[in-house]
């Protein structure tokens, strides 16, 4: 049983619900990433996304944008970013998730990015703009490498292609939970709720589905999970946090630590 699917299990016999956080990879520099995961998962995340910074992150709005522009100037690469997780994973067992638009894989080469992938003990990969359609070389090659392929089903994804993407995917369904972009959001919308609601019953027992774009209080995370989600995924707010605190590594690990703490006692 691979890393991803054994946390899920694991938190469902406990009654809880998966805290996903996600952070950019190299920001502010690439030093502090180790660390910043550190207080992640001291605060009780359950799985990390580090994002790949890249030039054109065409899902994600304006806080995660800045976020990849200061991680580009800092000279983050996709290798390092890599490296950052073989590193993390010497000290956590928590699943790792990268992150990544399909051009720096391109440009690595897939097996190449792949094999490293495995090497830096990756366990799941979500490449946002890669549609399950043109994903079959990419599907071949991760599962020869046993890392997850996290797919994205979105408020417009018909039940028929639903149907056909949880059969593509592992590791857990990324249910985008509204039209846009990444950011922080003040309430969870109804539609958002009734989007779960309607996948629920074509996930359980299949895939666990895990809510992303727009959560970032425990509140929110309460609802998703109150809704029948498996988990929640937040990432801006973390990533709001190393904004303000740049200038402060403790207090930003503090901060960050804290807010996990209190989003995770939320599932």
């Amino acid at each position: 049983m691979r890393e991803i699917e054994k946390t899920f299990r694991n938190l469902k016999a406990r009654g809880e619900g998966a805290l996903i956080a996600y952070v950019t990879a190299g920001d502010p520099k690439p030093e502090y990433t180790p660390r910043i995961v550190d207080a992640l998962i001291n605060g009780g995340a359950d799985i990390v996304e580090l994002g790949i910074p890249f030039s054109d992150p065409i899902a994600d709005g304006p806080t995660i944008q800045a976020a990849t522009l200061r991680a580009l100037k800092a000279g983050t690469t996709p290798r390092m970013v890599l490296e950052t997780a073989k590193e993390i994973k010497e000290k956590h067992d928590t699943p790792i998730v990268i992150l990544t638009y399909y051009n720096p894989i391109f440009r690595m080469g897939l097996e190449k990015f792949l094999t490293l992938a495995r090497k830096c003990k990756v366990d799941g990969l979500i490449v946002p703009d890669l549609p399950f359609e043109e994903a079959s070389t990419y599907k071949e090659v991760a599962e020869s490498h046993e890392i997850d392929i996290i797919f994205l089903a979105a408020p417009s994804t018909s039940i028929e292609r639903l149907e056909k993407i949880i059969e593509s995917a592992s590791g857990f369904l990324y249910l985008v939970s509204l039209y846009g972009v990444t950011g922080t959001r003040e309430h969870i919308q109804d539609s958002t709720v009734k989007l779960i609601e309607k996948f629920l019953p074509y996930t359980k027992n299949r895939i666990p589905m895990a809510v992303g774009f727009g959560i970032s209080k425990p509140e929110h995370v309460k609802k998703i999970v109150e809704s029948g989600a498996d988990g929640a995924i937040v990432g801006s707010a973390f990533v709001n946090i190393i904004r303000k605190n740049k200038r402060s590594f403790r207090k930003m690990l503090r901060e960050i630590e804290e807010n996990t703490c209190k989003l995770k006692k939320a599932t």
